[in-house]
């Protein structure tokens, strides 16, 4: 049985990632709990982010890892993260998406009571 996941991805973002994908090889993505641009998802080369000690894998889109901060997941535990694209730069312009004039974005959902009895779960960075 399919267990129900934290983290979703439009059509939009999902084109924009097989575009980035065929570019750079595999990625990865991660949020951090920071301001500005720091709250925004943020993708990048697979490994080109060094993870810290207990930030929070939630899950994958289009087949790689969405890592968080482990403080910004304790405040959205109990949120459904989908992932969309938009036009436009972050203040940041770290991420991969940067030069195509795109950023990514989340939309949060509560998660409903009937997906909370069956989410994926988790991976800790150690």
């Amino acid at each position: 049985m399919l267990k129900t996941s934290r983290i979703s991805v439009t059509d939009k973002a999902k084109s924009l990632i097989e575009e980035l994908s065929a570019e750079h090889g595999e990625l990865m993505f991660y949020q951090a709990g920071g301001c500005c641009e720091g709250t925004q998802p943020m993708c990048f080369t697979k490994g080109g982010y060094y993870l810290r000690r207990n930030d929070v894998k939630i899950g994958e889109v289009c087949g790689f890892d969405f890592w968080v901060d482990r403080d910004l997941f304790e405040y959205w535990k109990h949120s459904h993260f989908t992932l969309d694209v938009a036009d436009g730069i972050a203040t940041g312009g770290f991420s991969l998406e940067t030069p195509k004039q795109k950023c990514f974005q989340i939309i949060y959902r509560l998660i409903t009571p009937e997906e909370l009895e069956d989410l994926e779960d988790i991976q800790i960075n150690s």
